[in-house]
């Protein structure tokens, strides 16, 4: 289970420390991935600039072929389209999944947002079907909020 809390107070102890955005990516894509057995894959994907597009920014887990996912394509890109989170439980039926990986069957994607600005993503997958509660997301929300602070900071 994810200590959001826990998580933060090193995101901020890092930003106080001057760790920059990227920094702080990384930080918390590797901190969820070892936390959580039921995280088999986590990246993190940023919105370029025109919001067409999601680039893979930092990711632990097998290596996938998709390093860039155009908005309203598979769970990422819908995640963008819609302005949503996704929790998909079962992404065989998931409307034009775009598959990384044979083993997964679930996907939880949780918007990098600060207000309607959206920066990017959490991209989790798991190899167990319906892995992700509510409570997941609610604790990957706050962790991305933070984040969101700190990029929305450097970006004035």
């Amino acid at each position: 289970m994810v200590d959001a809390r826990a998580v933060i107070r090193e995101l901020q102890e890092m930003r106080e420390d001057g760790h920059l955005s990227d920094a702080l990516l990384r930080y918390a894509a590797r901190t969820l991935y070892r936390i959580d057995e039921r995280f088999d894959w986590v990246g993190v994907y940023m919105l370029d600039d025109e919001g067409a597009e999601l680039r893979l920014h930092n990711y632990f887990g097998a290596p996938t072929e998709h390093a860039l996912i155009p908005v309203g394509r598979g769970v990422c890109g819908t995640a963008v389209a819609h302005g949503a989170n996704q929790n998909v439980p079962d992404v065989t039926q998931f409307e034009g999944y775009l598959s990384c990986n044979p083993g997964v069957k679930s996907e939880l994607v949780v918007l990098i947002r600060a207000g309607n600005r959206i920066y990017g993503q959490f991209d989790i997958d798991s190899h167990r079907p319906a892995a992700f509660q509510d409570r997941d997301e609610v604790a990957i929300q706050m962790i991305a909020d933070k984040l969101a602070e700190q990029i929305a900071r450097e970006r004035r």
